[in-house]
């Protein structure tokens, strides 16, 4: 048995979820814990840096009790992190505001502006990797800078989840490659499109350092050391960012190796060594693999659909405790309903969408509907829209890259769900 380990921590929308692994790859602790999403405002959506932070010391102390791994025998920590938010950090090292994190739409004022600077949304595209839209990273400095002056002038720099996390295990502010593909690296120079943004208005002193995925950014502070109960000094790497470090979990490492990612969103990931123009929401991102890079369709909503559904059409059922898993009672009731949903139709939208159209304001709908549908009926038809969504976004990945996708190996919370899996599979 290995007697060395690794901390590495999925943050992701809903929460963290830890695990501890040795150098073989086998788990022996995992821990999650939830944290909140707020909404203060229609198409807004913010966190507390704060919860995250917390979310990371607390699972990290709780799966070295679950093991009984010692600190000395964890060799590093690391993040795969939420992509596409930004948090406004002070030069005292705290952050000014709450993050605006990537599910928030309110820069699309700023996005259309960006694009009809460029004349062509595909001209901006060619340089990095794809179009904007109002949940970007690059709209939503514009917006902080348009919108909050006073706390843009104070920002010493911004980071995302990743860059936080990281900067509060080691005090070193730095943005890591495939988080910072979706907010302005150059993919062909794996620098800060310097020029570019400078175009656009920003500050590039504002921008923090560039690492790789695989670089060791530094070692846990004395602080941090004591919060998550390790030793002073252990490496934390540059991680990634959530939607490439999946690839590289789901085992879609080679060349053209493609896989389906169902969470609160979702998305088609494709691996390649190409550098590829993105169009039709498809985004060309860099890997985790400092040598790839990531072509990637996600969705804005996919287990947040069933979320919503579990919400609202089985609250009695959430509330009982003689049902432990409502999801697993949800997965049987779609059991009982026809293919098609007798015609019930869901359109899995209820954020905006990014692929396979990009719009930040269209919305969900249930078309076809009639006083003999149950919330059954509901629920398979949102099952099915998710499903079509993904083959709709499969289609444009083959027929408009040009990557075969023969098979396709799905990871994430909703892939647990044997019913949704074979509904994929049919459509």
């Amino acid at each position: 048995m290995s007697s060395q380990y690794i901390v590495a921590h999925d943050v992701g929308t809903s929460g963290n979820k830890a695990v501890l692994v040795d150098t073989e790859g086998n788990i022996h602790g995992s821990a999650f814990q939830a944290y909140p999403v707020h909404y203060p405002r229609p198409d807004w959506a913010e966190q507390e840096p704060e919860d995250w932070w917390h979310a990371v010391t607390s699972t990290t102390r709780q799966v070295l009790e679950q093991s009984g791994v010692a600190p000395q025998d964890v060799l590093a920590m690391v993040y795969t992190t939420q992509m596409l938010g930004i948090l406004p950090m002070g030069r005292d090292g705290r952050p000014l505001r709450p993050a605006i994190i990537w599910l928030d739409g309110r820069a699309a004022a700023q996005a259309g502006r960006v694009m009809r600077k460029f004349l062509h949304p595909r001209l901006f595209a060619l340089v990095a990797g794809t179009e904007l839209t109002g949940k970007d990273g690059i709209p939503k400095l514009l917006w902080l800078k348009e919108n909050e002056p006073e706390i843009y002038d104070k920002m010493a720099c911004f980071l995302d989840v990743n860059g936080y996390l990281t900067y509060r295990a080691t005090g070193e502010m730095v943005f890591e490659w495939s988080c910072a593909s979706a907010i302005g690296l150059d993919l062909k120079t794996k620098d800060w499109m310097r020029g570019i943004l400078r175009y656009m208005g920003l500050d590039m002193t504002k921008f923090p350092s560039l690492v790789r995925s695989t670089d060791q950014v530094g070692g846990l502070t004395p602080d941090a050391a004591r919060e998550c109960g390790l030793l002073e000094g252990t490496p934390v790497f540059g991680g990634s960012g959530d939607s490439p470090g999946a690839a590289v979990g789901s085992g879609a490492v080679g060349e053209g190796d493609g896989h389906i990612y169902l969470g609160t969103s979702g998305w088609v990931g494709v691996v390649t060594e190409k550098i590829v123009t993105g169009r039709h929401g498809v985004v060309s991102i860099h890997s985790a693999d400092p040598d790839k890079a990531f072509l990637f369709a996600e969705m804005e909503t996919a287990g947040a659909c069933l979320k919503w559904i579990a919400d609202q059409f089985y609250r009695y059922e959430q509330a009982d405790p003689a049902i432990p898993n409502v999801y697993a009672l949800m997965d049987r009731d779609v059991e009982t309903i026809p293919p098609g949903a007798d015609y019930l139709v869901a359109t899995p939208w209820m954020y905006g969408e990014r692929s396979p159209v990009a719009d930040t304001w269209v919305r969900s709908t249930f078309f076809n509907l009639s006083a003999d549908h149950t919330r059954e009926h509901l629920l398979r038809a949102v099952y099915e829209g998710v499903a079509y969504n993904l083959r709709w976004m499969v289609e444009i990945v083959e027929q408009q890259f040009k990557f075969p996708l023969p098979a396709l190996r799905v990871i994430g919370g909703g892939a647990r769900g044997a019913p949704w899996m074979q509904i994929i599979a049919d459509v």
